[in-house]
């Protein structure tokens, strides 16, 4: 006897792949127009489909931006298995752990022009949806403190504005040096002995405060 041909499959999956289409549509945008290009008719158009499905699958444009910045962002735990994995798994961080983190996060925002389209974008609009984003970073760093904070309560060193410092730097190095590719205090991040260089002082940074604690 022929067994019954299931459907409901097919439209999952295609509910699927034109959500991921219109995700990808978002950053193809980004690229190539920069944030202004970005609004539904647009997204809509670069991905082929009826603008309707923005609102059926993600109920705003709003909503569908949130998803695609979640997609690509180093402090997202959905999409970062390092960060899932210390969330989920480590009661504590120690040094190697917040340096690794940190260099990580220098050479994801370098090595993706859409990360960095994403940190311009923060810095030049007041948005709504960019805002929320940055909220929910500040609320995984919350967690991640937690995990290491208590290392320094005996110590004057002000954690929070030393890695505040740090990351900004991190940001501010591979915007210029993906927009400008010049050299910065003499040093050129996009060759890989000045990108190690910058590796080895967060290093450093990071040692010389665990040298506090111990």
């Amino acid at each position: 006897m022929k067994k019954e041909r299931k459907t409901t499959r097919g439209p999952i999956r295609e509910k699927s792949r034109t959500m991921d289409k219109l995700v990808d549509a978002v950053g193809s945008l980004l690229l190539k127009k920069g944030y202004t290009g970005i609004n539904g008719l647009s997204i809509a158009k670069e991905a082929k489909v009826d603008s309707s499905l923005i609102y059926n699958y993600f109920g705003s444009v709003n909503k569908l931006i949130e998803a695609y910045i979640k997609k690509t962002d180093f402090w997202t735990p959905d999409t970062n298995e390092q960060l899932q994995d210390i969330l989920e798994n480590q009661s504590k961080l120690d040094q190697a752990d917040i340096i690794h983190l940190l260099q990580n996060q220098f050479t994801a925002v370098l090595s993706k022009k859409e990360r960095q389209r994403i940190l311009l974008w923060e810095i030049s609009e007041s948005n709504t949806v960019l805002r929320k984003v940055s909220q929910d970073r500040e609320d995984l760093g919350e967690k991640l403190f937690e995990l290491f904070e208590g290392d320094f309560q005996h110590t004057h060193l002000d954690l929070r504005a030393i890695l505040a410092i740090l990351i900004s730097g991190l940001y501010y190095l591979s915007l210029h040096a993906a927009n400008n590719g010049t050299t910065f205090c003499g040093v050129d991040i996009n060759e890989p002995e000045g990108k190690g260089r910058i590796d080895g002082a967060l290093q450093q940074i990071i040692n010389l405060c665990y040298e506090k604690v111990n």
